[in-house]
């Protein structure tokens, strides 16, 4: 203990000798160095005593002989291994500096625009707030679901080990049926990536069921927590990062790095067309052209006004029926969705099944059509087309096509044209089209008040109109693995450029909404469900579809996500005349478009319409096929007799152009 204490002591007193020290430096002329010789005279050198306040320092071990350095690492590889490992970092360098580029120049474009309108554009953040408070109400469930999550896991990780032990296993969670993202064999056959595939999936789906067994909440609320709770955990698939996709890291290391430096490419490319913002490419759209090798059915333009021009296609018999055949197609996309290719062409078929086709190719309007209303559409699109098509035919009597939105705006007219007693409509057929809106599917989502202002505010800021790729982005976005992340990483982290596809360069062709037109179909239909309420007027009349009494033909199909098969019945049900309804394979586009010569899919056909579509399709009948010869069996009897065929060049209608005519060519700016 004494010890101890006289340390502290020690060194007291060398710093007072220091203190000391430094005021004779300061006040004394002999330097104090110069009697340290004298004080160590006769001494060697190794016995000096440490400076006061030192602790004695050991004497330094010998030296030690050096280690062999190193071998470099590029005397390890072989010089085809290290020209692969250059060429591979010089195409990473590569990738990173056109990525950085495109982005730079991307912001840089975006800094002369207005800032996001709202950080939370469709709203979803009071909806998830009112989820989350319910579930916090509810700890018992959570706890639960959190003890049902980790029990998933504890079994996730004993499989993993028995799997590392070389036990063949069966896996703990496997991808749902048609998730083609897990495709690749490496997902299933390397444990690191099996392993975290399913501790995703385990995650996924427990979040999203989490979110679907809350109770208590409106279903409308809960259904939009939903639906971008799916959205989230789509986006964090491991299948959408580069280093954690085992196709793309395969990618990389065989082309040596340039399926990244392509990968870049194309994201600069899909940046720049995108005006700054990201518009995945979904395929080469360089290798078509609309007139060329899509829309090639040959015709006429017969008429044009503001909205529409109206083309009559040369027929392809020698006699048509009496009565002719006018589709209004949706004015969102380009009514060549009918006429992509001769092959799968409807309107190439429709002529030859000895119809006379006139189809309505509505304008890509743009500031100065920003005031045309729903109204203005009914006038001069469904009355002023269909009297057109009676004076080019020379006959008092239309029969119609409506497809999807365009189908709506002919229940409008035709229950317009009820009310004033207008019989110029025979028949009316509808593609995908919905009248009632209860059941709209997870469009209804984007439609609620805070929504629509700020995509009022959008089209202000646009100039009066809703850019095309708004509304692309909001289909893509019903179908986000399929129409985003598949192309994210086929262009992206792949590499690869986009096959041509006749659809998806129809589905890339949109055009612009005009803004009183689209406001007014969102809030009368998408949120107030005015029309089948008997609460829309339009006109000067109040609309009554079960004032409809001319025969109706409703086609729908199973897998619609735009126009679900039942929202389709309930406004089938709504009409007051003779509906037949069919059901067909697939979903919105190719369950319409499916030509009875591919022997694609199959269709459902029932001649009772009972009160639910359940019981419709438990006493429909499956026939293998396209649904267009049973439509064509039913429009031929309401078509009258067999005429000579009509030339659109000798028509009462001078002839403007050829068919497809000047509107279908105008595109959308971004």
């Amino acid at each position: 203990m004494a010890t101890a204490k006289a340390a502290p002591k020690a060194r007291k007193k060398a710093a007072s000798k220091a203190d000391e020290g430094v005021k004779t430096d300061k006040l004394a002329a002999k330097p104090k160095a110069a009697a340290k010789p004298a004080k160590a005279k006769g001494k060697p050198e190794a016995a000096q005593a440490p400076p006061q306040g030192d602790s004695p320092r050991a004497a330094p071990p010998p030296p030690e002989a050096e280690a062999a350095p190193f071998p470099p690492f590029e005397s390890m590889l072989s010089p085809d291994q290290l020209k692969m490992v250059e060429t591979l970092s010089a195409n990473l360098a590569r990738a990173a500096v056109t990525a950085q580029g495109a982005i730079a120049e991307a912001a840089l474009r975006q800094a002369d625009r207005p800032a996001a309108l709202t950080p939370d554009p469709f709203h979803v953040a009071p909806a998830l707030n009112e989820v989350m408070t319910r579930l916090a109400a509810q700890p018992d469930r959570l706890m639960r679901a959190q003890a049902d999550l980790f029990g998933q896991y504890m079994e996730l990780w004993q499989t993993a080990a028995r799997r590392a032990a070389g036990e063949d296993v069966a896996p703990v969670v496997a991808p749902a049926a048609g998730d083609k993202r897990f495709n690749d064999p490496d997902w299933a056959s390397n444990p690191m990536f099996d392993l975290m595939k399913q501790s995703y999936l385990l995650s996924s789906n427990w979040l999203n069921g989490l979110i679907a067994e809350v109770d208590g909440v409106d279903p409308a609320t809960k259904r939009r927590v939903e639906f971008f709770t799916k959205m989230l955990t789509d986006a964090f698939s491991p299948s959408n990062f580069l280093i954690s996709n085992p196709a793309a890291l395969r990618e990389v290391v065989q082309t040596q790095g340039q399926s990244l430096v392509r990968g870049m490419e194309n994201f600069a490319a899909d940046l720049e067309r995108g005006g700054g913002q990201l518009a995945i490419s979904q395929t080469d759209l360089a290798k078509f052209k609309v007139g060329e090798n899509v829309a090639t059915a040959p015709g006429k333009v017969v008429y044009q006004n503001d909205i529409l021009q109206l083309l009559q296609f040369n027929p392809t018999t020698e006699t048509v029926c009496e009565i002719p055949l006018l589709i209004f197609p949706p004015w969102i996309n380009k009514f060549y969705i009918m006429d992509l290719r001769p092959e799968n062409s409807m309107i190439r078929w429709l002529t030859g099944q000895g119809f006379t086709v006139f189809v309505a190719s509505w304008v890509n309007p743009d500031q100065k059509l920003a005031a045309k209303t729903f109204e203005d559409y009914m006038f001069e699109g469904i009355y002023d087309a269909a009297q057109q098509v009676m004076t080019q035919c020379g006959v008092d009597r239309v029969n119609t096509v409506g497809y999807c939105i365009g189908g709506t705006l002919l229940s409008v007219a035709l229950a317009h044209m009820a009310a004033r007693g207008d019989k110029r409509i025979n028949s009316a057929t509808f593609f995908a089209a919905q009248q009632d809106f209860a059941e709209a599917g997870d469009l209804l989502l984007f439609t609620n008040e805070e929504w629509l202002k700020s995509i009022e505010q959008q089209m202000d800021q646009a100039g009066g109109f809703l850019p095309s790729q708004s509304m692309a982005d909001t289909f893509n976005a019903l179908r986000g693995n399929d129409l985003i992340w598949s192309f994210f990483v086929s262009n992206y982290l792949m590499g690869k450029e986009p096959r041509p596809f006749d659809l998806l360069f129809w589905n890339a062709d949109q055009t612009r909404m005009p803004k009183a037109l689209h406001l007014f179909y969102l809030r009368n239909f998408y949120k107030d469900n005015a029309l089948t309420q008997g609460l829309l007027s339009l006109g000067g009349e109040r609309l009554d579809l079960s004032k409809v009494k001319i025969p109706i033909y409703v086609q729908s199909s199973k897998d619609d996500h735009i126009a679900p098969y039942r929202s389709v019945y309930r406004g089938a049900k709504a009409f007051g005349g003779p509906v037949t309804f069919t059901m067909a394979g697939s979903g919105h586009i190719a369950g319409v478009i499916n030509h009875p010569d591919a022997k694609k899919y199959q269709h459902w056909t029932n001649d009772q319409l009972p009160a639910d579509v359940s019981q419709w399709i438990a006493g429909a009948q499956e026939h293998p096929g396209s649904w267009w010869p049973h439509w064509s069996k039913w429009l031929k009897a309401l078509s009258g007799e067999q005429v000579p065929a009509r030339d659109p060049a000798k028509g009462k209608l001078k002839p403007l152009e050829d068919a497809p005519g000047s509107f279908v060519l105008v595109k959308s700016q971004p």
